[in-house]
């Protein structure tokens, strides 16, 4: 699983790197996610914080209430989300004059999410009462920001769920996210050279 990811950032890199269509963010160099963006989410109450690393690519961690389900059963409790993020249509959202600040584009990512048996408040997953579950896989994602700081996210996936003391099996991933940006978010008008 790991070879599978690191090949995968190596693709998004090489990806990044060979797409430069000359926008700049005020001087900090050609078009990136938003260097930093906090989240509160409403839908599923939770945090998350969104890093921009380089050109199109972005690193996020969240702390909400999570719903898994796959071959074995289903766990409902609080979930530790983390994703890698390759922004595939900034460029061209700029090109039609689209909004693209608090990362307003589609994506895919790398993703991961764990199920901490300390936070579970139900399951049908038969295994010891103390088992963690953790979801791995390829999603395609949809986030935009509003000019109020709104935002949703939607992800779609076919992931695999590795239990700790319960079987490990395959699933979807299915990921909405309804909520608020707290942090300033770049101008929605890019500047050109």
């Amino acid at each position: 699983m790991n070879k599978i990811i690191f090949l995968f950032l190596i693709l998004v890199g090489l990806t990044a790197q060979s797409q430069s269509y000359g926008v700049t963010e005020k001087g900090f160099g050609i078009v990136n996610p938003e260097r930093h963006q906090f989240k509160f989410d409403l839908f599923s109450p939770g945090i998350s914080y969104e890093l921009g690393i380089i050109k199109n690519v972005s690193a996020s961690g969240g702390l909400g209430l999570g719903y898994a389900t796959y071959e074995e059963g289903y766990a409902v409790g609080v979930t530790l989300h983390t994703r890698v993020r390759y922004y595939h249509n900034f460029n061209r959202r700029i090109r039609n004059n689209k909004n693209v600040s608090g990362n307003s584009g589609d994506y895919f990512a790398a993703a991961r999410s764990i199920f901490f048996s300390q936070g579970r408040l139900a399951t049908n997953i038969e295994g010891p009462n103390d088992f963690n579950l953790g979801v791995y896989g390829p999603v395609y994602g949809i986030q935009r920001t509003y000019p109020k700081g709104f935002n949703f996210n939607v992800e779609l996936g076919a992931v695999y769920y590795r239990g700790d003391g319960v079987p490990n099996g395959y699933g979807p991933l299915v990921n909405f996210t309804f909520g608020w940006v707290a942090t300033k978010r770049k101008s929605s008008k890019p500047v050109f050279d």
